[in-house]
């Protein structure tokens, strides 16, 4: 992304974000004050069409701007760990989504039919974040 990873992490620090970039989210209900410090969550509606889905992801760890972990829940359909990495590269920043199956029974039931899908929702999804670092109000958030 043509972006500094404090740029993208701002985008990440913004719980009401991911009801855009994240191909798959409907809306945020609610989040935790202090978002994404380790322990808080954000509530979110997942799906699509008539199915839809109330849960929430919690940070597993956070390092501003470099790295964040999430636990994400859309049960009963399955866990998530999401890692999000961002590497200064030049005036840029390489972001890398690492997504696996977050507890044993979606692993066996539901990974690896759905692991393709997975990342052209995830490529999708990191467009989606980066059209949203480049807005202006994204440098705003920075400082």
């Amino acid at each position: 992304m043509p972006v500094p990873p404090e740029r993208v992490f701002a985008v990440l620090s913004d719980p009401e974000s991911y009801g855009y970039w994240v191909v798959g989210s409907d809306t945020i209900r609610d989040a935790d004050d202090g978002w994404p410090a380790v322990g808080t969550r954000f509530h979110h509606r997942v799906g699509a069409g008539p199915l839809k889905i109330n849960d929430h992801t919690e940070v597993i760890a956070s390092e501003p701007p470099h790295r964040l972990e999430l636990h994400a829940k859309a049960r009963p359909f399955g866990t998530f760990h999401i890692t999000l990495i961002l590497e200064r590269r030049g005036g840029g920043t390489l972001v890398t989504m690492i997504e696996d199956a977050g507890d044993p029974l979606t692993k066996l039931v539901a990974w690896g039919l759905t692991h393709v899908l997975i990342r052209g929702r995830n490529a999708e999804s990191l467009r989606r974040l980066e059209e949203l670092a480049l807005r202006p109000e994204a440098v705003s958030a920075v400082g």
